[in-house]
C-alpha cells in the first residue's frame, strides 16, 4: 500500500511542469520527506483541471458519520484478494460504495516525487525509496468532500489508486503498488467520460523505468522528517546505467524490434 510518499517539487515547478495556476495556499508549502494521512497535499482534479489545490491526504466519503481516513484504494475492488501479479480480471473499485462515485466523476493527479513501500513482511521496518527517472510525477487518485456534522466545515480529501505490483516492487518485496500515471495519460485521466476508458489506465507502471533503495526505518514514525530520511542505506535493486539506457532507447522509439545476434 502507499501510505507514505514524498514530494520535494516546489509550487512553482509543479506548476511548469503541469501547466497550472495555485491557489491561494492554505499554508507554507514546504518539502515533505515522509508525507502521510492527514496531511495536506498538492492535487489537480478534474473540476478544476487549471488549478493546483492542497487536499488531505485520507479519503472520507461524502456519506460518512465521521472523519475517515481512507488513503489506498484498489483497483480490483474486491478481486484478486491474493495479489496476483498476473491478475486480468475486472476493476472493482467501480461497484464499492466508497469509490463508485469518485471514480465515474471525481478523480485527480496526486503529486509525488517518490514514494515510500516497506516489504510485505516487515512493513516499514524495512523501508524503500522508489522514485522515477522524471520528476515530478502523478499518482492516479479520486477525490470527494464531507461536511462535518457539528461544524458544517468541509473537507476535500483524496485517496490514491493501488493496483498490482510491478517487477521491481516485487523485489522489495511487496504486492501492490500505487497506480502512476504516464505523461501523456494524465489529462485523459482528468477528462475520461467511459469507465472502459477510465480503468483501462488503472495498470502497474512500467518497472525499467523506476528503481529503489533501502532508507532508514526512521520513516516508519509518522513525525519523522528532513532529507535524510529518503538517503540509501543499501544497495539499488536495479543496475541504475542498464535501466537508464533502456528507458532512453525507448522513449526515443529505438531498439524496438531488433534481434539479439549474439551466440
Amino acid at each position: 500500500m502507499c501510505g507514505r510518499y514524498v514530494i520535494v517539487a516546489s509550487v512553482e515547478e509543479i506548476e511548469k511542469r503541469f501547466q497550472v495556476t495555485a491557489a491561494q495556499l492554505p499554508f507554507d508549502f514546504q518539502p515533505n520527506f515522509n508525507l502521510g494521512p492527514g496531511s495536506l497535499a498538492p492535487v489537480i482534479t478534474n473540476d478544476k483541471p487549471n488549478e493546483l489545490q492542497f487536499f488531505t491526504f485520507g479519503m472520507t466519503p461524502f456519506w460518512a458519520k465521521k472523519r475517515m481516513y481512507l488513503f489506498n484504494a484498489r483497483a480490483e475492488g474486491d478481486g484478486n484478494m491474493d495479489n496476483d501479479p498476473d491478475y486480468k480480471g475486472g476493476k472493482g473499485i467501480i461497484s464499492k460504495p466508497s469509490f463508485r462515485k469518485p471514480i465515474r466523476s471525481q478523480r485527480c493527479l496526486v503529486i509525488a516525487d517518490a514514494f515510500i513501500e516497506g516489504s510485505y513482511a516487515e512493513g516499514l521496518d524495512k523501508p524503500h525509496l522508489v522514485y522515477l527517472y522524471r520528476r515530478p510525477f502523478a499518482f492516479a487518485g479520486i477525490w470527494d468532500v464531507w461536511k462535518n456534522p457539528e461544524t458544517e466545515q468541509e473537507v476535500h480529501s483524496f485517496a490514491i489508486i493501488t493496483t498490482t505490483a510491478n517487477p521491481l516492487l516485487q523485489k522489495i518485496p511487496h504486492h501492490r503498488s500505487p497506480v502512476i500515471l504516464h505523461e501523456r495519460d494524465e489529462r485523459r485521466w482528468l477528462r475520461a467520460e467511459h469507465l472502459q476508458e477510465i480503468t483501462t489506465l488503472l495498470e502497474p507502471y512500467p518497472a525499467e523505468e523506476m528503481n529503489a533503495y533501502p532508507i532508514s526505518p526512521k520513516v516508519k514514525s509518522p513525525k519523522a522528517t528532513g532529507r535524510e530520511l529518503i538517503e540509501p542505506v543499501g544497495e539499488r535493486l536495479q543496475p541504475e546505467l542498464e535501466l537508464r539506457m533502456k528507458t532512453e532507447l525507448r522513449l526515443q522509439r529505438m531498439g524496438a524490434g531488433k534481434r539479439d545476434h549474439r551466440h
